[in-house]
């Protein structure tokens, strides 16, 4: 069954607008590990305007789940604050500095030699390395040149298009991305923009799917559904 790791930048952002500590972010992951997560996603920025880094060394201590980090590995404070913690998985994502959120993966042929550098650094340090990238089969195959253990699909267009278009054609490049990562032995993983309506199909389809971090839809129903609620809604949508 493919796990769902719950992104929590939203609760931090929340709990950041009035100072104070209303959400606990750390009971908060606690919480949502107890409803049958079986992971937990932080995204740090530097401006640490959701996610502080000192959340990570906190939630580094508590988490008996997967934990994964996500950023962009170019700010070496981010590589500093994930060697420190060590999480289950880190995932490179190419934001750019002042970046709202994740819109694109990354140009695995150009940026081969880096991204393989990169990912040795974290695989020495026994974390396993997922790289962000858009379904293009040509950037899978350049990805599995990195080393990486695992592409993460950047699910943006999908979910845009679900309810635009013919469901087949939003999801048509995905399944020819994932066939890819599996012909080559690349783990996969998917995030960005699923939500409880369009996760069942994309789950369904997708071979080989391992993982789903999702954050903003699933703290969105939340606040309608309650927390619990919505993350054993969304697990069941996997199942």
């Amino acid at each position: 069954m493919t796990k769902l790791s719950v992104n929590i930048n939203k609760l931090a952002t929340l709990r950041n607008s009035r100072g104070g500590n209303n959400p606990d972010l750390l009971q908060a992951a606690l919480d949502i590990e107890r409803f049958g997560a079986a992971g937990i996603t932080v995204h740090p920025r530097p401006d640490e305007r959701h996610i502080r880094y000192q959340d990570v060394y906190d939630l580094k201590k508590i988490i008996t789940t997967e934990f994964n980090i996500e950023g962009n590995c170019k700010e070496q404070s981010f590589v500093d604050l994930v060697l420190a913690n060590k999480p289950t998985q880190v995932t490179l994502v190419p934001d750019d500095h002042h970046q709202l959120t994740s819109n694109h993966g990354w140009d695995t042929i150009k940026e081969q030699d880096y991204l393989k550098s990169i990912v040795q650094v974290f695989k020495e340090a026994g974390i396993r390395v997922s790289i962000f990238v858009d379904p293009n089969p040509q950037m899978v195959e350049a990805a599995k040149e990195t080393g990486t253990d695992r592409i993460e699909l950047y699910t943006e267009s999908y979910a845009s298009q679900f309810l635009k278009v013919d469901k087949e054609k939003a999801i048509e490049p995905f399944i020819a991305a994932a066939k890819r990562a599996n012909e080559l032995g690349i783990g996969i993983n998917a995030g960005h923009d699923l939500d409880l309506h369009n996760l069942p199909y994309f789950a369904k389809h997708i071979p080989g799917l391992l993982e789903v971090s999702i954050g903003h839809a699933l703290i969105c129903d939340a606040i309608y559904l309650g927390l619990e609620n919505a993350v054993q809604l969304y697990t069941r949508q996997l199942q």
